[in-house]
């Protein structure tokens, strides 16, 4: 009987001319968790507040509704829509975090297109530009390093299948090293960077095995270079054994041909 009771509440509701009715419920269905009850009331009253001192609040609830059902990039345009109306008023903060971290709890598997997580590295970007000193500061910057170290396991996967296809249809290897030099240079402290390098001088290897005569020498000391590089940064890196061996190979080819 109550639940019969809140549902022919609700939809009176719903039939009524009177907004102000609409607010007041909207923000008691709001406080009970019954997001999507308060998102469809403010959605019909919003625009009959511009101008108003219930503007701001409403809008900002409104985005919060859908927040709360999960619906992170409704959310997210709304918190735009809000901070952007009202860049310094009282919810301009949490329109600005949470705009960012609804697309960040969104973000994708690293396998899938990255458009979520590019912008709410950006909505964070700028949220940290806004508010160095928010208490929320730290837990924005950490949110972002994730978020870059997710993008760097994607090009790590992308780098992996290029080594993977080799020659398949033609010469993967340099879109692998290509690849990977991207990485490198748009994450360089990534946790990958490792795996990275390695990857780069696993290919180099196979460009310098499938060479044709003219270049044997100069792509096998592009092959002694990697390994120096790797050396250098990992000298007791996990693959370490791996590529002495090589390291010795393509030093042996280029005594030979020397």
């Amino acid at each position: 009987m109550m639940l019969m009771s809140s549902c022919g509440e609700y939809n009176k509701l719903l039939k009524s001319q009177d907004p102000d009715l609409k607010y007041s419920y909207a923000k008691k269905y709001f406080n009970q968790k019954k997001y999507v009850r308060s998102a469809t009331l403010l959605e019909e009253i919003v625009h009959y507040f511009r101008g108003r001192a219930e503007a701001e609040e409403s809008l900002y609830l409104l985005a919060q509704s859908y927040y709360g059902q999960k619906d992170y990039i409704t959310a997210s345009e709304y918190f735009k829509t809000y901070y952007n109306t009202y860049p310094k008023n009282e919810f301009t903060e949490l329109a600005r975090f949470y705009g960012a971290y609804g697309l960040y709890l969104d973000s994708p598997d690293p396998r899938l297109d990255q458009a979520q997580t590019y912008e709410s590295i950006n909505q964070f970007l700028m949220y940290l530009e806004y508010y160095p000193q928010s208490e929320r500061a730290k837990q924005a910057q950490e949110i972002l390093f994730e978020l870059q170290e997710k993008l760097a396991y994607k090009e790590y996967l992308a780098a992996r299948l290029y080594y993977n296809l080799g020659t398949y249809m033609g010469n993967n290897y340099n879109s692998c090293v290509l690849t990977v030099d991207n990485a490198l240079k748009n994450y360089p402290d990534t946790k990958y960077r490792e795996d990275l390098t390695y990857l780069k001088l696993c290919s180099k290897y196979e460009l310098a095995i499938v060479s044709i005569d003219e270049r044997l020498q100069g792509r096998y000391r592009e092959v002694v270079d990697a390994y120096y590089n790797y050396m250098n940064e990992f000298p007791g890196g996990k693959y370490a054994k791996q590529v002495k061996k090589y390291f010795d190979y393509a030093n042996s080819k280029i005594e030979k041909y020397y």
